[in-house]
């Protein structure tokens, strides 16, 4: 009995043994196998898709996660001559791929065949033109998504004002998300990972939207008005613009007002035979070189007398003639018997001390009428009366405050005249910043002009110029000059400042002088090059951008300011800075 029981015990535990042993086998086997088979057909789908996938939107998708930032595909321009060799590699390439494949290589081996292909190829490329090729910067992806944006806002347009349908807002949403994710990107390398994701869910939305508002002539409509609406924005805000810095470059800053105010309250100050500057008995000597700069501006006269002394090979030679107005000359006056010059001499005078300019010439140079100050100060029409100005000298050199001197000049005064009058640097190609042509200038519908002057003659910059003063009273330029200007007053034959009258009175009367000495256009939002610039005898920042204004080039500005006395306790307390 016993024994019978212990074998019904025995048999009983082995079917229980059976019944939770065999599911738990049988289970592990088949989940084996689903794992071998999904693992496999995994692996030829992943293959397959890096092989023959060709649909754009699921490529950008896998470039997106795989890719070292967001950049654009590699466009590449085969010559013909090259075609056959980079074929042949690249086809030796995908036959190694296809051998590997035929031996069983891992996974891993295949990945890495598969980059070692995109390697060679691009070193294949680089070798066919015979250098290699950095990336190409590009931005489609960006242009794209503000493309867009801008269709959504068209479709936006199409929807009644009080609609909120699931559209509208999907619309609005991806309107938000794109404009969030393009930010100020002007490259496709500056958009963010999850950038190429939105820009497929706004693609399906704008499909989805087409598809129910199909009317492509109501589209295009639309469009027009946007476009129409985007460019007269544009064209306000142009002329905006130009207002203002029209504006800023009329108006004298804070700074320059205190400067100007604190050195004429300590010149009325001194007593009256401490006004005096040093070396004033060298101004009449013509062994010297002698400069004139015509200004009001305390930093710019400064900046231009720092710059040509500095440059001067022989400083105790250089003469300066500053002649300004009678609001300027005690701040002028005041700052170089401050900062006088270390040999050199610096004399100061107003336009008012030439009693003979304001009876003979006083309606002439009151005649100019613009608007523009730059063009009715008389400081701006004092350079055709030189010969008058300066009744001792036989040869100057005239300099605008906007200039700084790099090298030495003397060598101007070696320059042969043969007989003409103004030694220039001119403006005729197109390419120059300062470029002018005669009919921008001289009005040649009129016969006074087009009997006197070719319209294809070269233009060429006041800025720096050399004057033979003694030619000049000889050939009696300045009654010239006012001849031109009594004409000018009948009709219209010049434009506004002084460069047309001089490009009228000097006409035929240049040398033509190496472009070295004059380099031009730092005062525009222009692309003067560094190598131009340094290898130069005097940078002018002609324009409105001046280098003490706020709206002076930046990448220009350094030039100025190393002439420029930051560090003087005048100019920290108006904090004028750099």
């Amino acid at each position: 009995m016993k024994q019978g029981l212990k074998c019904q015990r025995i048999l009983i535990l082995f079917l229980l043994s059976i019944s939770v042993l065999a599911p738990i086998f049988f289970f592990s086997k088949k989940l084996s196998d689903i794992t071998i088979s999904f693992g496999h057909k995994e692996f030829v789908e992943d293959l397959s898709s890096v092989k023959y996938r060709t649909d754009t939107l699921k490529l950008n998708a896998i470039q997106q996660d795989t890719g070292e930032g967001l950049k654009g595909p590699t466009h590449v321009v085969y010559k013909d001559e090259n075609i056959n060799s980079v074929v042949s590699d690249d086809a030796k390439v995908d036959s190694g791929v296809s051998l590997l494949d035929r031996n069983g290589t891992n996974q891993d081996s295949r990945s890495h065949s598969f980059e070692e292909k995109g390697k060679v190829t691009e070193t294949v490329i680089a070798k066919s033109n015979g250098r290699s090729q950095p990336r190409r910067v590009t931005d489609e992806k960006v242009r794209e998504m503000k493309d867009q944006v801008i269709r959504a806002k068209a479709y936006l347009n199409f929807a009644p004002a009080s609609s909120n349908s699931h559209l509208v807002k999907e619309l609005r949403l991806r309107i938000k998300e794109i404009e969030r994710a393009v930010g100020e990107a002007t490259k496709d390398s500056d958009l963010s990972r999850s950038a190429l994701q939105k820009m497929i869910s706004m693609e399906s939305v704008l499909a989805k939207a087409g598809r129910i508002y199909p009317d492509c002539c109501s589209m295009a409509i639309k469009l027009r008005a946007m476009t129409y609406n985007a460019e007269e924005q544009v064209r306000t805000q142009k002329n905006q613009a130009s207002y203002l810095v029209q504006l800023a470059a009329r108006t004298t800053s804070k700074g320059l007002h205190c400067l100007s105010m604190r050195l004429t309250a300590d010149y009325f100050a001194l007593q009256p035979e401490k006004r005096v500057l040093p070396n004033q008995q060298r101004i009449h000597d013509t062994k010297l070189y002698h400069f004139a700069v015509f200004s009001d501006n305390v930093l710019a006269c400064s900046a231009v007398a720092n710059s040509t002394i500095s440059a001067s090979l022989d400083p105790e030679k250089v003469v300066i003639h500053v002649v300004t107005d009678a609001l300027n000359l005690p701040a002028i006056t005041m700052w170089f018997l401050l900062n006088p010059p270390m040999q050199s001499t610096i004399e100061v005078k107003s336009i008012d001390d030439f009693e003979w300019l304001s009876s003979k010439y006083g309606s002439a140079l009151r005649s100019q009428n613009s608007q523009d100050p730059r063009y009715t100060s008389q400081l701006n029409y004092l350079r055709f009366y030189l010969p008058e100005v300066f009744p001792a000298l036989d040869k100057i050199v005239l300099l605008d405050h906007d200039v700084v001197v790099q090298r030495d000049l003397k060598a101007l005064w070696s320059v042969g005249m043969k007989g003409k009058v103004i030694g220039v640097v001119q403006t005729c190609r197109e390419s120059e910043p300062s470029f002018h042509r005669m009919d921008m200038l001289l009005n040649f519908s009129d016969p006074f002009i087009t009997k006197r002057f070719s319209i294809k003659a070269c233009t060429w910059a006041f800025g720096m110029n050399v004057f033979d003063l003694r030619e000049w009273r000889l050939q009696n330029l300045t009654a010239l000059y006012h001849q031109y200007l009594e004409a000018d007053k009948k009709k219209p034959l010049f434009t506004g400042g002084s460069l047309p009258l001089g490009l009228a009175t000097f006409y035929n009367r240049m040398v033509v002088l190496d472009r070295r000495w004059h380099v031009l256009g730092l005062g525009y939002e222009s692309g003067v090059g560094r190598g131009e610039i340094e290898r130069a005898a005097v940078i002018h920042y002609d324009g409105t951008m001046k280098p003490w204004l706020e709206i002076g080039i930046v990448k220009y500005k350094s030039y100025w300011n190393k002439h420029v006395k930051y560090d003087h306790p005048y100019l920290q307390q108006c904090n004028i800075h750099q």
